[in-house]
C-alpha cells in the first residue's frame, strides 16, 4: 500500500483535479460510478502500472446513495457498546443501532473509525488502539461495523477527525512505537502541540499531511467501506505560535491565507489517497454550518465546494433553529445550495436532533424555540426534502436514546422523520 499511495498521491502530490468526483446516480438502488476511464488514463500518463490498483477496485464495488439520508454514530457511544464488551455483545449492539436506523429511512452511517488520533479498528499500523477498545481485543470492531453495515443495505462511511489527537496524560501512555508519540517526544511544538490540554496535529507539515493521507489510505485498503468522511476539526486555534515556524518559512505574509492553503492541501492529499486505491469509494466533509465559523477554522469550504478535488459530498452543520435570529435555517441552507456550484459535489444538510425540549443560547429571539415546539426537526427535514437535497442526523443516541423529559416528543419525530424519507 505504501509503494502506490505515496508514489500517486502523497509525494507527488497530486493537482487538486486530477480526479473527478464520482457521478451521481439518481436511483437509489445504484451504487454511484466512478469515472474509471478516465482514472486509468491518468495512470498510464504518469507511467504507473494500474494492475494491483484495479484488483482492489474490483474487490470491492463501494455502496453509495443519492441523496444521502445519514445518521452519525459517535465515539461517546463506545463505553456502551463496545468497552469491555464481547464480539457477540458489540455486534448485538450495533446490529439494533442500524436497525433503528433504517427504520426511519436511513441509508448510509458516519461511524466514528478514529476520534482522538487512535483507531477503532484492529489493522492499523499507524495509530494506537481507541481508548474504548482493550488492547488484548479478541475481533475487530470496524470490520463488524461493516459487515453489519452491508447486511442492511447501508452504506458506512468510516468518520475520522484527522488533526485532534490526545490528552497529555494520554499521550504519555502511547506507545513510542507509533508516530505521533515520537512526534510528541521529538517535534512537540511543531508536528503536534497542545492546545487547551488536548494535542493537535499541525497541517502546516507535509510531513503530517502525508502521515494522515495515508491513515485515511489504510482504512479505504484493509476494509470494505464506501466512505471516509471527516468532520469540522481543522486549525484548533487562532493562535499564530501554533504555526509559527511553517508560517515563516513560507512565501506568504497572510497568516489567514496560508493556514486555509494548508487545510486545502490536507483535504485534497487525504482525496487524492483514497481515490488512489479505490476512485468509488467517496470522501465526505462535513463543516460548521456558517461561513464565519469556518473562517474561524481556516476552512476554505467556497472552494471546496466549487472546485474539483476536494469532496464528494458536503455535509454543513446547520444545527439552527428556524427562528434563529442570526442564522435562521432555511436561509442558511439556501446559502450553502448557492455555495456548492461543482456539479460533482452533493450537498448534504446536516441537522441536530439533540436541541429539542432545550434552550437554545445563541439563537436571540428565537432561543424558546426547541423548548415550545416539538416538530422543529420534522419541520426542516420537510424543508431539506423540498429541496431536493440529502439530509443527515446528528445524532443516532440523541434521536433514539434521548432524554426521558423529550423521549415521548421524540418518538413523535421519528414517526414523522420516516413518513419524509422512506417514500
Amino acid at each position: 500500500m505504501k509503494s502506490l499511495i505515496k508514489t500517486l498521491a502523497l509525494s507527488m502530490i497530486l493537482p487538486v483535479t486530477l480526479f473527478g468526483c464520482s457521478e451521481k446516480e439518481t436511483s437509489e438502488e445504484t451504487p454511484a460510478k466512478p469515472h474509471l476511464y478516465d482514472y486509468e488514463q491518468t495512470l498510464l500518463q504518469l507511467g504507473i502500472d494500474g494492475t494491483s490498483l484495479q484488483s482492489n477496485v474490483d474487490t470491492y464495488k463501494s455502496l453509495n446513495y443519492s441523496p444521502q439520508r445519514s445518521m452519525w454514530f459517535t465515539v461517546n457511544d463506545y463505553p456502551d457498546i463496545l468497552l469491555n464488551k464481547t464480539e457477540k455483545e458489540f455486534t448485538e449492539n450495533i446490529e439494533k443501532r442500524f436497525k433503528d436506523a433504517v427504520s426511519i429511512g436511513i441509508n448510509t452511517v458516519y461511524v466514528h473509525a478514529r476520534a482522538y488520533g487512535d483507531s477503532y479498528y484492529s489493522k492499523s499500523e499507524l495509530f494506537p488502539k481507541g481508548l474504548y477498545m482493550a488492547e488484548d481485543i479478541s475481533y475487530d470492531p470496524l470490520e463488524i461495523i461493516v459487515n453489519k453495515a452491508h447486511e442492511l443495505n447501508l452504506s458506512v462511511h468510516a468518520w475520522i477527525n484527522p488533526l485532534r489527537c490526545q490528552s497529555e496524560t494520554q499521550m504519555k501512555e502511547i506507545s513510542d512505537s507509533f508516530t505521533i508519540k515520537k512526534w510528541y517526544n521529538e517535534q512537540k511544538g511543531r508536528y503536534i502541540s497542545d492546545v487547551e490540554g488536548r494535542y493537535w496535529l499541525c497541517p502546516a507539515y507535509p510531513e503530517v499531511r502525508e502521515f494522515i493521507a495515508e491513515g485515511a489510505a489504510e482504512i479505504v485498503e484493509n476494509y470494505d467501506v464506501d466512505g471516509i468522511h471527516i468532520d469540522d476539526y481543522f486549525y484548533p486555534t487562532a493562535d499564530p505560535s501554533f504555526d509559527a515556524e511553517a508560517f515563516s518559512e513560507s512565501s506568504t505574509s497572510d497568516l489567514s491565507a496560508f493556514r486555509k492553503e494548508q487545510c486545502s492541501l490536507l483535504v485534497s492529499e487525504m482525496y487524492n489517497a483514497v481515490k488512489a486505491l479505490n476512485p468509488e469509494v467517496l470522501f465526505g466533509i462535513s463543516p460548521q454550518g456558517t461561513l464565519a465559523g469556518n473562517d474561524s477554522q481556516y476552512a476554505d469550504v467556497q472552494r471546496w465546494c466549487s472546485e474539483e478535488g476536494f469532496c464528494d459530498y458536503i455535509v454543513p452543520q446547520i444545527y439552527f433553529g428556524l427562528e434563529n435570529e442570526t442564522v435562521p435555517f432555511a436561509e442558511t441552507a439556501a446559502l450553502w445550495q448557492n455555495l456548492v456550484t461543482n456539479e460533482d459535489t452533493e450537498l448534504i444538510i446536516g441537522i441536530c436532533t439533540y436541541k429539542m425540549g432545550r434552550e437554545d443560547i445563541y439563537a436571540g429571539k428565537g432561543k424558546d424555540e426547541w423548548l415550545c415546539d416539538n416538530s422543529v426537526i420534522s419541520k426542516e427535514a420537510e424543508i431539506i426534502s423540498n429541496m431536493g437535497l440529502g439530509i443527515a442526523l446528528y445524532s443516532y443516541d440523541s434521536t433514539f436514546c434521548p432524554a426521558d423529559d423529550v423521549a415521548e416528543d421524540m418518538e413523535k419525530e421519528r414517526q414523522c422523520l420516516a413518513d419524509i424519507l422512506i417514500k
